[in-house]
C-alpha cells in the first residue's frame, strides 16, 4: 500500500489536561500515590501525537501507535495543569515518529519518542474480524 503523507517533520501537536483525582497513580490502578499516574501521561503523550498528523492524513486512513519510549521524571499533584507535545522528527513511508515533552507549571515531567504507523482502516478492520474469527470468536 503505497500512500503519500502530507505530514511534514516540525509539526507540532499539543494536549492538555488539569489532573483530577481520576488521573492519579491510586485511581488507575498504577501506584498509591494521588499524582499524575504514568498511563495517563502516555494516553496524553499519544493524544498531542494524534493532533500533530491525524487530521493531515488521507480519508480512510488512521494512525496506530506501534512503539513508545517514555521517562515520567516529575510528580504533578491534583489540581495542576499538564501540557504535552509531539513534534513530528521523521516521515519514512508510512512510519511518522515524534519527540515528546510534558510539562506542568513547575517543571518538565516527561519526554520521550512514539512511533505510529498509517493504516487503511478498512484493510485493518478485515485483519482484525479475521483474527476473531481465528480465535473463535466470531
Amino acid at each position: 500500500m503505497a500512500i503519500e503523507l502530507a505530514i511534514a517533520p516540525g509539526s507540532i501537536g499539543r494536549a492538555e489536561l488539569v489532573v483530577g483525582d481520576e488521573h492519579t497513580a491510586a485511581r488507575v490502578g498504577s501506584g498509591k500515590i494521588g499524582v499524575l499516574a504514568t498511563p495517563v501521561l502516555i494516553n496524553l503523550f499519544e493524544a498531542a501525537a494524534l493532533e500533530a498528523c491525524e487530521s493531515a492524513l488521507p480519508d480512510g486512513f488512521q494512525s496506530l501507535g506501534t512503539q513508545l519510549n517514555v521517562s515520567h521524571t516529575a510528580a504533578t499533584p491534583v489540581g495542576m495543569k499538564v501540557t504535552a507535545t509531539a513534534r513530528v522528527t521523521a516521515v519514512e513511508g508510512r512510519t511518522i515518529r515524534f519527540a515528546l515533552e510534558a510539562a506542568d507549571a513547575v517543571e518538565v515531567i516527561g519526554a520521550g519518542t512514539h512511533e505510529r504507523m498509517v493504516v487503511s482502516v478498512a484493510r485493518f478492520d478485515v485483519r482484525v474480524q479475521d483474527k476473531k474469527k481465528r480465535a473463535g470468536m466470531a
